[in-house]
């Protein structure tokens, strides 16, 4: 068994990222372009620091248009516990810096906050500058939602002295387009097998690790067969038995898996209605399963039990096994390092934060979140807003209290940075009494590219919850923090300068002099680019491209050697 401290130094947390962001704007707040550079503090080992360095700028170009774009990112060795994926992996540090950003933006161009991002959507199915390929985008209703909720329009800015309001906003994942490991088979599958008794047992190896993925994968099989939950069998996690699934990592499982059901079961589904339209002499077309039954639309009082159908059904077609596969779309960019980002569509969020601060000692209490996520369709609710609201509550820990600290061994000892405080006392996370008042709401946007239009909702809605409270706090007594977590005495060095007629901000005042090396040159979609860097190297074979990307499965497939599709 690990001690405290030893979990504290074996774990994979977030990365310390340093950032400078220097954006462009038009006078009526449209975003012309943006240069981000990051500086990654990775701890000791690589873990996925290079997915990591990546992530740090490859979805900055999804929540809002930026025509042109530049991204320089650098991870460092450190003699601290290695950092790895975290919830958001590699973006919640850019999104607070870009949404804090755009918050000082929209004050020097006198445009509402929330006004100025509504300006910068992007539309339904977009390329962004980056070639990350859109789906559907519900950001502007979920604006609108928190914006309404909260009394945004009408209390932003007019509250008492030591209150104010923060709004961000922030896009995820759903799914990481490229496999963690470079294939070309499928990242989900599944296998039904119908039973004469009307039950069906579904087969998978995705991993139910609190989410809800067991119930999303039992939900859409029932949805499709018209049959209730308690007549779905589950057998997950066993790769004795199930067909592979990549794992829970990138909010990937409702998407991957949940296409693969649903491929299962359509296929279970049109095999069953071909036996039943011979049985009783109707169209296809004109079957409907539902409650259990399998029946004619035009005709409801008729037809069959379920399990009556598929005793037909095995009667005329033998044993019935059915299977689902899922490879997500590749993404259109062609150039080394676009295999970080793309995903086959993304969820959007945003959240108003109010604060009360006491402008005598620095501390504040939040008293209120809402908090809108655009899930394109939610088939389980209840869990979905048990991920919305544990989103907030980590990402309030991570706003508020929650840091490692770091003291150095004498020098006769080691050069290492050991853990100053190495305990649940001292690393702080919110308790009962912490929490606020929390609204949420689902927000629905027609999304073909999910299964039944689902969208992720287990990591997105952790985003915008930092800078929102960064901005609040701003809103309430004008003092930036432009660092997490934001501790009580940065809030009052702020007021204490402001006091003084200085600059009341607080944070990190440069940036290092990094060499990140010759950039590569994608010319974005406006300009006619085609998604590969200017210096494209030529084709070669194997798995992997000449340019560092995964090649086309079409392309693999066609030089006829296994090693082509896989690696080993």
């Amino acid at each position: 068994t690990l001690t405290r401290e030893e979990v504290f130094y074996c774990h994979r947390g977030r990365h310390p990222v340093l950032m400078h962001l220097k954006t462009g704007f038009k006078k009526d707040g449209s975003i012309t372009s943006q240069h981000l550079r990051t500086a990654l503090d990775g701890g000791a080992y690589g873990s996925y620091g290079v997915a990591s360095t990546y992530y740090t700028g490859a979805l900055q170009t999804t929540t809002y248009e930026i025509p042109n774009y530049w991204f320089e990112g650098a991870r460092a060795f450190t003699n601290k516990p290695p950092c790895g994926p975290k919830r958001g992996h590699g973006t919640p540090q850019p999104r607070f810096a870009f949404e804090v950003h755009l918050d000082k933006a929209a004050h020097k161009l006198g445009i509402d906050p929330a006004e100025l991002r509504l300006r910068n959507l992007h539309s339904d199915g977009a390329l962004t500058a980056n070639w990350l390929q859109l789906g559907s985008i519900g950001l502007g209703e979920c604006i609108h939602a928190v914006v309404d909720g909260s009394g945004w329009n009408e209390r932003y800015g007019n509250l008492p002295e030591g209150r104010g309001l923060g709004i961000a906003c922030g896009a995820y994942l759903c799914g990481a387009g490229l496999p963690i490991y470079w294939n070309h088979m499928p990242q989900s599958g599944v296998q039904l097998k119908v039973d004469r008794s009307g039950c069906v047992a579904v087969f998978c190896g995705e991993i139910e690790i609190g989410q809800g993925s067991d119930s999303v994968l039992a939900a859409i099989v029932a949805e499709v067969l018209g049959i209730e939950l308690p007549n779905i069998r589950l057998c997950v996690a066993d790769t004795d038995l199930s067909p592979v699934d990549l794992g829970s990592y990138s909010s990937r499982v409702t998407m991957m898996v949940g296409h693969a059901a649903l491929q299962a079961a359509e296929r279970a589904r049109e095999k069953i209605s071909e036996a039943v339209s011979a049985h009783l002499e109707v169209p296809i077309a004109d079957l409907v399963f539902a409650e259990g039954r399998v029946f004619p639309a035009s005709k409801p009082d008729s037809g069959m039990q379920f399990n009556e159908a598929i005793v037909v059904t095995e009667a005329r077609f033998g044993t019935l096994g059915f299977t689902g596969s899922y490879i997500p779309p590749r993404g259109p960019g062609r150039f080394r390092g676009s295999g970080v980002g793309p995903s086959p569509t993304y969820s959007y969020s945003a959240a108003v934060v109010e604060v009360e601060v006491d402008q005598e000692t620095g501390i504040y209490d939040i008293t209120h979140v809402w908090m809108a996520h655009d899930i394109g369709r939610s088939i389980n609710p209840v869990l979905a807003l048990g991920q919305i609201e544990g989103s907030i509550y980590m990402g309030l820990g991570e706003a508020v209290m929650e840091e490692h600290v770091f003291r150095r061994l004498p020098k006769k000892l080691s050069s290492a940075l050991v853990h100053k405080m190495p305990s649940m006392l001292e690393y702080k996370s919110l308790g009962f009494h912490d929490m606020p008042k929390v609204k949420s709401y689902l927000i629905k946007s027609n999304d073909d590219r999910a299964p039944l239009g689902a969208k992720e909702v287990g990591q997105g809605p952790l985003l915008p919850i930092m800078p929102a409270v960064a901005n609040a706090i701003y809103d309430a007594v004008g003092v930036r923090v432009d660092q997490v977590p934001i501790h009580p005495d940065l809030v009052l060095k702020g007021l204490r300068q402001k006091e003084n007629g200085r600059e009341s901000r607080v944070g990190p005042n440069n940036f290092p002099d990094i060499d990140y090396g010759p950039p590569l040159t994608v010319l974005t979609p406006a300009q006619g680019g085609d998604g590969r860097a200017n210096d494209d190297p030529k084709h070669k074979k194997g798995l992997r491209s000449a340019s560092g990307t995964m090649k086309e499965r079409d392309e693999a497939l066609k030089e006829g050697r296994s090693a082509s599709l896989t690696t080993s």
